[in-house]
């Protein structure tokens, strides 16, 4: 099963344990706001890879991921399940650290080919970084140009197979860094047994001058980058509802 990649990275420190293998994904349904990414937002473009190829391009630096592994995203990863399936079979075969970098948005219960699927990848993946862009449905709309129902019913089903997960949120002044639903965010995954790790990431611009070239309204001009100072104290509001919701437990 070939898969649609963007490109890909030798050496991401920023993605999963370690040094990894960086497998950018072609296409993706969301249209966040500050995706730095958006020329991996169509579907059928992209070069067409084979598993095989990819696990090769691996081997020639394994000895720089000792502790690391290969680590796909994107675009988003979970639109091509038979490719995901195939390049994780190959990894755990040579005992490859594998991990899924997603926002979650195609996960879809009421498919039952689909889910199939997901069961059959999830026993071949050890970690999932889910980003979940805003808490809150509406603002969640605003933001992406989808609902995140199915993203935290995503969360949930991870949980459920204990699939060790990290949770990623990026912090954008003015959009996501309300202490509320900041707070709400924390007492939302404070409930799974499965989090392992919280990265709370500031929004920067670098992306801005892709979109001028691709020629695509950037929606966050003029938004500032976030303060790193004040990324501290953003997460420990975070951090407070996870320790609320595990309290009542």
């Amino acid at each position: 099963m070939q898969g649609r990649i963007h490109s890909l990275e030798s050496f991401g420190t920023v993605d999963g344990p370690g040094t990894r293998f960086v497998v950018f994904v072609q296409g993706c349904p969301m249209r966040c706001a500050y995706c730095h990414n958006p020329d991996t937002w169509e579907m059928n473009a992209g070069t067409l890879m084979e598993p095989t190829y990819i696990i090769e391009q691996y081997e020639r630096n394994s000895s720089f991921y000792n502790g690391g592994g290969i680590t796909v995203t994107g675009g988003e990863p979970l639109m091509q399940p038979d490719f995901l399936i195939d390049l994780f079979t190959l990894a755990k075969e040579k005992n490859i650290h594998t991990c899924i970098d997603t926002s979650g948005i195609a996960f879809n219960p009421e498919n039952a080919v689909q889910m199939g699927k997901l069961d059959h990848l999830m026993k071949l993946t050890d970690l999932v970084m889910l980003d979940i862009k805003h808490i809150n449905l509406e603002k969640h709309k605003e933001l992406t140009a989808q609902p995140n129902d199915r993203i935290l019913q995503f969360a949930a089903y991870l949980n459920e197979k204990q699939v060790p997960m990290w949770i990623r949120h990026v912090v954008v002044p003015g959009i996501t860094d309300d202490d509320q639903y900041l707070y709400e965010l924390g007492y939302f995954i404070g409930q799974f047994s499965n989090l392992k790790a919280l990265d709370v990431l500031p929004y920067h611009t670098m992306g801005e001058t892709k979109y001028q070239k691709l020629g695509i309204p950037y929606k966050l001009k003029g938004v500032p980058a976030m303060d790193k100072g004040k990324l501290v104290e953003k997460k420990a509001v975070i951090l407070d509802g996870i320790r609320k919701r595990r309290a009542e437990i």
